[in-house]
């Protein structure tokens, strides 16, 4: 069990500087999040804009005991227009990874999105050879649900990605 004091909370201003090194900086966004560079400050407008809450997509602090470690976000999609869902997923500093803090606030994610809102499903995906992350979903009692061939394209190559769903009504560890 992890010690640290693991939470969630919006993204506030201060936090927008390393925030914003951790996706622009391929070193921090680690070897399955690097797609290469984008527009550098389109999280500050967002933020800006509405706080990184909107209607479709919010994002969400990682504090590990009061210190800003990384994001979660959840994305809400639909197969169809009453079956809406979330897409979730998390973005730690290279420092806070291998502690067991993406799976706490995974965790805590999850439980706020099934708190808060009436959706049925939960969605995530990630790379075929992103172990940890799949055992970090595993372990919050997701339901492999198959490899979608050829997703992304990252790094001169298309990737394969393992899709992943928990239903408000699985059991949860």
């Amino acid at each position: 069990m992890n010690p640290e004091k693991i939470f969630l909370r919006p993204i506030a201003e201060a936090d927008l500087p390393t925030f914003g090194e951790l996706v622009n900086d391929p070193e921090a966004m680690g070897e399955f999040q690097w797609f290469g560079w984008g527009d550098p400050d389109r999280f500050r407008r967002r933020w800006a804009e509405h706080g990184l809450l909107s209607d479709d997509q919010w994002v969400f602090a990682v504090t590990a005991d009061g210190d800003f470690v990384g994001f979660v976000a959840a994305t809400r999609k639909a197969a169809r227009p009453t079956a809406p869902y979330w897409s979730i997923g998390v973005q730690l500093l290279p420092t806070a990874r291998g502690r067991g803090i993406g799976t706490q606030a995974q965790r805590l994610l999850v439980d706020y999105l099934f708190a808060h809102t009436p959706v049925m499903r939960l969605e995530a995906d990630t790379d075929t050879g992103n172990l940890a992350e799949q055992r970090a979903l595993e372990k919050l009692g997701f339901t492999r649900e198959g490899v979608h061939r050829a997703m992304v394209f990252r790094d001169g190559a298309w990737r394969d990605a393992v899709y992943y769903s928990l239903l408000r009504t699985d059991p949860r560890p």
